[in-house]
């Protein structure tokens, strides 16, 4: 499931979009960087991303109101915050913005990873239950013409 998963790590700092990147990429993921909201911004304009970790103090935007300009872009996009500053009125904030999840710096990369793979499985089912109701729905009207036809034609 990794191969085709793209996700933008959102961190001014650049030692962890270096380390983020590269051990998304040793667990066979797609990883971009951006270093303030804008670049995210402009990146998920042109690029699909499946998954987006964004710090919560950019130097430009607030991680909060990232969250809602990148829920115009890409809705289904998993969005989880990272940051070295905890609290209640964050954590809170981040969930009431659409946050995904909420993980505290330094995050240890084997729960970042069970975390991030906890959420793909989720948008992937989501994904294929709409499929299957879009399915569902086209062979249902389907029939439903041809009974509408076949009532016509008599």
């Amino acid at each position: 499931m990794t191969e085709s998963v793209r996700i933008l790590v959102i961190d001014d700092d650049e030692t962890i979009r270096k380390t983020l990147s590269m051990n998304l990429a040793d667990a066979g993921y797609v990883a971009d960087t951006a270093e303030d909201g804008k670049e995210a911004i402009e990146k998920s304009e042109v690029n699909f991303y499946n998954l987006a970790l964004i710090d919560i103090r950019l130097p430009d935007m607030e991680g909060t109101e990232l969250l809602t300009r990148l829920k115009e872009t890409t809705p289904k996009m998993v969005k989880i915050m990272l940051t070295g500053y905890p609290s209640l009125q964050n954590a809170v904030k981040a969930v009431n913005k659409g946050a995904d999840a909420y993980l505290i710096k330094p995050v240890e990369t084997g729960e970042l990873l069970r975390v991030i793979k906890e959420h793909l499985d989720k948008q992937k089912q989501e994904k294929e239950y709409g499929q299957e109701r879009f399915v569902q729905f086209v062979e249902t009207r389907l029939r439903e013409l041809n009974m509408e036809n076949a009532k016509g034609a008599k």
